[in-house]
């Protein structure tokens, strides 16, 4: 008999008081003023699940905002029944953090990667790269899928989280993760099946599904 954990990924509403920078793992708060979006994705997402954050205040104040819409879940959030999980977070960027985007690409000239602000084994100084992302997200996506087996998990995040999920599910290059586009409040949905049956551990429901 096989069991099936249902991940639902949400990425946060967009950041708009960066003013054109980098932000990374900066604690920047998010514009949750899309009623419309948030309607839509408390009507996708299923009504009895775990909920997961980062520790960033993005991932917190778009939880609220879909429980808000009238999703059943959580309040407060961040509160008791809601997972913190740190290991979720977004790609710490280091020196990056802060700098304009277009000044670092200027920075990198050739080395700008097409997709994100670096190769997949760049680590910018005093930060991580992507594969780090990777192995944190991986062994976040592993512990609390063995911790909440056979039920829905709702996990608010960041874009390279997202894309560090589904590698872990496809097992994927890194350099092919960085290919997925992952936008403000999308739902990834990807599946996860144990049991003796052959075939794949990993489903992909659907990527970067808008909210309507």
């Amino acid at each position: 008999m096989s069991t099936t954990t249902r991940w639902w990924w949400v990425r946060h509403a967009p950041v708009t008081v960066n003013n054109g920078c980098c932000y990374g793992q900066t604690d920047l708060p998010c514009d949750v003023s899309n009623a419309a979006a948030f309607a839509g994705l408390a009507a996708k997402l299923p009504k009895d699940a775990v909920w997961v954050t980062s520790n960033l205040v993005r991932t917190h104040l778009t939880a609220a905002g879909i429980v808000q819409a009238g999703l059943p879940g959580p309040d407060p959030i961040p509160g008791p029944d809601v997972i913190v999980d740190p290991e979720l977070a977004e790609q710490n960027f280091g020196e990056w953090q802060g700098m304009r985007y277009a000044d670092i690409a200027a920075m990198q000239a050739d080395a700008y990667h097409r997709f994100w602000l670096a190769p997949a084994h760049k680590a910018p100084p005093g930060g991580e790269a992507f594969v780090d992302l990777m192995s944190r997200v991986s062994r976040a996506v592993r512990r609390l899928g063995e911790e909440h087996a056979g039920r829905d998990i709702i996990a608010v995040t960041h874009g390279g989280t997202i894309r560090a999920a589904l590698a872990e599910a496809l097992d994927l290059d890194p350099e092919r993760a960085l290919a997925f586009t992952i936008d403000n409040l999308s739902l990834t949905r990807i599946d996860r099946f144990d049991g003796p049956e052959l075939g794949h551990g990993w489903r992909v429901v659907t990527a970067n599904q808008p909210p309507i």
